[in-house]
């Protein structure tokens, strides 16, 4: 009652009853246990009921007395109530007032349904105070007649078979099992008729909420008793009810006479039972109906969060991640991170596979009215999923191609420069042999990068149409998507390539023409040149490095004088070139003259660079003589000292071209960290040889004190 109150503040008339029912059974169950009325199941010769009152010396009062009475008179059918009953009051061990007020409290509470009252008198006969008190005389006031009979004489009144041992009969009766089987009685009755009520009130509200759709279920009264409990106890006490005995009767005890059926209470048992079980099967398809509805709720609340989610979150997640890359690397920092968003979509998405097989089994077990609500969440949840999906498939193929373009993008670039650095480190050929040779070479190169920018521009296209077919869904609508960016990039990247194939071919023709020897052949001097004086300035640590760098020196003026000799011969092939490759020729002008002028600034470039080296290679080989005498050593510092300066000033002077313009070797800087290792050498070396003079002196000195002491 308590944790209903909890939830309904509303007045239960049946709690009430039930409470006071209690109340009234905890009161009577002591006179019952005690014995003081017993209904022993026999009857009399009008087939009434007997009802035996054994009274003792220390009774119970009289209030009790009276609630038992009314208790065990409410037990008997009505039609076993008009047959009357039979009341035997043994008194053989009380007292003579207690058993005339027993006599009148049935006077009291029942003269109509009593017709006998036999008072079984003790073997000592109360002779004085029946002088007082004649029952005879006073039957038409108490409505029943009332004789004082001894227990051996009770067999004229009523059949032996009908009396207990006690009174001399024959009847068999256990009273305390009957007290105990009443009780449980008793209490499956209270309990069934309180969980009735309970059951009728939730499948009452659940109906009504049915019927009134805006009015939300109550969900929280719930039955104070378990209904499965309540209906074992019932099965179990009809078992016994109908078996007619009691439990001590098994095994070998001794049967029990049952009453007739309006005291065993069977009718009473197996209505309430069947009253329970209908209630109990509406309360079932309540609960189940509630289960559903909640599974429902929880279904519809899931499905929200995953549709809010992927067109929330997860949405504004591909709408920010739209770019290709401008590299392979960079595409493949753009796939990492499509995987980590495909990482948390595959979480949704696991609760999509699990919320659609949920769907499925509540339509192949819904009813009608949930199927509508039950296929629109299902095919909401099945659209957005799959458009996310489809998005983030989308996504990935584009990145896909993106990595596909730059990859060929970059193999053509690598192509190109392949070739390129190939044409400028090879040296030239110097017939025609070797010319078509070359030429032959060539062709298959140009081939093989006509493919891949094929390739290249069908790769492009494919991600462009990718890009074309992409639509972002934010909250339900379609978002377009700005590839601009994206499209130029892929066109930029085509036409630069393919511009740098073009300028590759003319670079071709210009290296086997007029224009080349105009060109290319003055410009690679040109290079060359500017490479000899902007990087060709070291001297060398030591001799060794210097003799190294001089050999270097000689192969790089090697290739210069290929390159110039190449240029001239390529005017020879100039026709052959341009037939091969289909392209016309151009005028070479002051072809020669221009390669001779920088041919000429080449020439005493390097016939400085030579002259500087040798000069260091000079220093550093005078430097490096060791273990001489002293006045050797001073003669070697002294070279050292007249070659070194001739280098440092060497270094500061230009090397001045026949036009008369003048070019210094490297920077500022790059000639004086040469000029300061050179000083640093220098002040080494003198610092040995300082150092030698001291020790010589020492030496000296040592002597002088040694041929002293011999003195």
């Amino acid at each position: 009652t308590q944790r209903q109150s909890s939830h309904h503040h509303c007045s239960c008339p049946w709690q009430i009853q039930l409470f006071i029912s209690f109340l009234f059974l905890h009161k009577v169950t002591k006179s019952l246990f005690s014995g003081c009325f017993t209904f022993t199941g026999g009857k009399d010769r009008r087939s009434g009921l007997i009802l035996t009152i054994p009274l003792c010396t220390e009774q119970t009062s009289m209030e009790e007395l009276s609630s038992t009475l009314d208790y065990l008179l409410g037990i008997p059918s009505d039609k076993c109530k008009a047959r009357g009953f039979t009341v035997i009051v043994d008194g053989r061990k009380s007292q003579w007032n207690i058993v005339k007020t027993v006599v009148l409290m049935l006077q009291n509470v029942i003269p109509a349904e009593v017709s006998l009252v036999c008072v079984v008198k003790p073997d000592e006969f109360w002779d004085k105070k029946v002088t007082h008190f004649c029952f005879w005389k006073e039957k038409d006031r108490l409505g029943f007649e009332v004789i004082l009979v001894s227990a051996n004489k009770l067999t004229r009144y009523i059949e032996p078979c009908q009396l207990t041992d006690e009174f001399g009969g024959s009847l068999v009766y256990d009273h305390i099992d009957w007290v105990n089987k009443r009780l449980v009685f008793e209490k499956f009755t209270k309990e069934s008729t309180s969980l009735l009520d309970e059951l009728v009130v939730i499948n009452d509200s659940e109906k009504s909420s049915q019927l009134d759709k805006e009015r939300p279920p109550d969900c929280n009264f719930l039955p104070s008793l378990d209904p499965e409990t309540v209906l074992q106890t019932g099965h179990e006490l009809l078992s016994e009810l109908q078996q007619r005995r009691f439990n001590g009767a098994e095994g070998g005890g001794v049967a029990w006479s049952p009453m007739d059926d309006e005291l065993l209470a069977q009718p009473q048992v197996m209505k309430l039972l069947d009253s329970l079980r209908e209630q109990y099967t509406k309360y079932q398809e309540v609960c189940r109906q509630r289960s559903k509805r909640s599974q429902l709720e929880d279904i519809q609340t899931k499905v929200m969060q995953v549709v809010n989610w992927l067109e929330g979150p997860g949405t504004e997640q591909l709408r920010t991640q739209w770019g290709i890359g401008d590299s392979i690397r960079a595409s493949q920092a753009l796939q990492q991170k499509h995987e980590e968003i495909e990482s948390q979509h595959s979480e949704w998405f696991a609760v999509y596979v699990e919320l659609n097989q949920q769907i499925a089994a509540l339509l192949s077990a819904g009813d009608e009215e949930d199927l509508v609500e039950l296929k629109g969440l299902q095919q909401q949840l099945s659209d957005v999923c799959y458009r996310q999906a489809s998005q983030l498939e989308s996504r990935q193929n584009v990145l896909q191609s993106a990595h596909e373009f730059h990859g060929t993008a970059q193999d053509l670039s690598q192509q190109l420069d392949g070739l390129l650095g190939m044409l400028c480190a090879d040296v030239a050929p110097a017939d025609g042999a070797a010319i078509q040779q070359t030429l032959k070479h060539l062709e298959e190169k140009l081939k093989s990068v006509e493919g891949a920018l094929v390739g290249l521009r069908e790769k492009g296209q494919v991600l462009m149409d990718q890009m074309s077919n992409q639509t972002s869904w934010s909250y339900g609508k379609d978002v377009p998507i700005d590839n601009k960016d994206n499209v130029d990039h892929i066109q930029g990247v085509m036409e630069d390539m393919q511009l740098r194939k073009q300028r590759f071919c003319v670079v071709i023709i210009d290296m086997f023409s007029c224009h080349c020897v105009n060109s290319q052949a003055v410009e690679w001097l040109g290079e060359l040149l500017d490479a000899l004086l902007k990087t060709h300035i070291r001297l060398g640590d030591d001799s060794q490095e210097t003799k190294v760098l001089l050999e270097k020196h000689k192969k790089f003026v090697d290739v210069a004088q290929s390159t110039y000799d190449y240029g001239r011969q390529l005017l020879q092939a100039t026709v052959v070139l341009c037939q091969s490759l289909r392209c016309s020729t151009r005028s070479s002008g002051d072809t020669l003259p221009r390669l001779n002028r920088v041919w000429k600034q080449f020439t005493v470039t390097t016939e400085e660079r030579v002259h500087r080296l040798e000069m260091a290679c000079s220093f550093h080989t005078a430097a490096e003589k060791g273990d001489l005498p002293v006045e050797v050593e001073q003669e070697t510092y002294e070279e050292v000292e007249t070659v070194g300066k001739a280098l440092l000033d060497r270094l500061t002077v230009p090397v001045i071209f026949p036009d008369g313009s003048e070019q210094y070797f490297g920077s500022p800087g790059d000639m004086a960290s040469s000029a300061e290792h050179i000083r640093d050498k220098m002040k080494l070396l003198l610092r040995h040889l300082d150092g030698c003079v001291t020790c010589v002196h020492q030496v000296k000195m040592s002597n002088q004190t040694f041929v002293i002491n011999l003195d």
